[in-house]
């Protein structure tokens, strides 16, 4: 079979990867760097999995920016590419997944569409009223960055949704659910093939939760720090109750990175109109992340001595962020929680400078980044780190984090 995947992320190239061992797949993007790299068979990713399957595996795999060739003979089109949240509209920008489909109409107006992107509930059934020649199932991912190809290869679920009262949409989610399936090393994988829309609002609702997750933990964190508790015992308890367990248990500076924040502000949206009683969860998850980093600067202001006196000189105080990205094996800083913080601290004239090796600009966000560890240290007067590692251990004295489990 012949399968072209749309976009080179960690859900497009993942979906590659695991496909093409069985399946002959095009991966499509517009960076020629990126497609350079996966037709020399290394990785434009941080993920071990993906870069072990490239080199070790005898993949059927090509990659390409010439999207019409690509898509031209497909059975399948997944389209993985970027829907960021738009603040303005208060809404996901979809516009990358209908500039696939404008030339799927022009070159194979038969081939069967897979959303993979993230999108607001019912936009695949609106997507079917806009195009409706063309064929769509939707299929939430449900992969973490860095360990994209491992959650497919040992998938929670398996779910794909088809437009309702179309037949071909039916079977093509079943066979979709399938060509994963056959792939996964897990056995027994549960899979779920249910209507489009409500499998659009399993994958928000899905984030919406553990960014919930993240937020009671902060919360119960800030509640043991201002009391003066120690906050590990009390989750550590807490988390004994197995109907709790100790998945998203840590503190940290915020929710981030790509999936939570604009899939919760999304969700949020979706309840626009609903009477507010609806809505006032969904408003508390989104509205407690912004507070948390409202609460993490201002223990900054109070760890450096200074408070928040308009006129308190700040001119010796140097902060360091210590790295920037959401968890480690990520390259991804997109809506990291401690950037955030970062302009806040900013925001008031205070001094910042970055330690961040992945990153090759020698500035963000107009502070300086520093690569070499030492300096950084030497540098900074207080260390913010969202997680804390090892690295860390000679200047702990140092170092604010929330990390209570470390490394784990």
């Amino acid at each position: 079979m012949k399968i072209a995947v749309a976009g080179i992320g960690y859900v497009g190239l993942a979906n590659a990867v695991l496909l093409s061992q069985a399946h002959d797949v095009t991966a499509v993007d517009i960076d020629p760097k990126r497609v350079e790299l996966i037709n020399r068979r290394e990785s434009p990713l941080v993920d071990s999995y993906i870069e072990k399957y490239l080199k070790e595996k005898d993949l059927r795999l090509t990659a390409t920016t010439d999207a019409e060739a690509a898509y031209g003979d497909a059975e399948f089109v997944i389209i993985a590419t970027p829907t960021n949240y738009d603040s303005k509209l208060n809404h996901f920008d979809t516009s990358s997944i209908e500039s696939v489909i404008e030339i799927l109409e022009r070159v194979n107006p038969d081939t069967t569409i897979v959303i993979k992107s993230t999108v607001p509930v019912g936009y695949t059934a609106g997507l079917k009223e806009m195009y409706p020649k063309a064929h769509f199932i939707f299929s939430p991912e449900f992969l973490r960055e860095g360990k994209a190809l491992y959650d497919n290869l040992y998938p929670s679920r398996i779910i794909a949704g088809y437009i309702e009262g179309d037949e071909r949409s039916k079977t093509d989610a079943e066979r979709f659910v399938g060509l994963l399936k056959e792939q996964a090393l897990k056995a027994d994988v549960p899979t779920l093939v249910i209507k489009s829309t409500e499998a659009e609002s399993v994958k928000l609702f899905a984030n919406t939760y553990l960014a919930m997750r993240v937020d009671y933990f902060n919360e119960l964190d800030m509640f043991a720090e201002t009391h003066g508790l120690d906050a590990k015992e009390i989750i550590d308890g807490v988390c004994l109750d197995p109907r709790i367990g100790t998945n998203y248990n840590n503190p940290s500076f915020g929710y981030g990175g790509y999936c939570l924040p604009k899939d919760s502000k999304q969700l949020l949206a979706n309840f626009e109109g609903a009477p507010p009683v609806y809505r006032d969860l969904m408003k508390a998850i989104v509205s407690t992340n912004r507070q948390r980093k409202d609460y993490v600067f201002e223990r900054v202001l109070e760890l450096i001595g200074l408070g928040r006196d308009d006129e308190a000189d700040y001119s010796d105080v140097t902060i360091g962020i210590y790295r920037l990205t959401m968890k480690a094996g990520s390259d991804n800083f997109r809506q990291s929680s401690i950037q955030g913080v970062m302009k806040r601290i900013k925001g008031k004239g205070i001094r910042v400078v970055v330690y961040e090796p992945t990153l090759q600009a020698e500035e963000f966000f107009n502070s300086p980044v520093i690569r070499d560890f030492r300096e950084f240290c030497n540098m900074s007067t207080l260390i913010l780190a969202n997680r804390y590692t090892s690295e860390l251990d000679s200047v702990r004295e140092k170092v604010y984090t929330r990390d209570i489990y470390g490394e784990s």
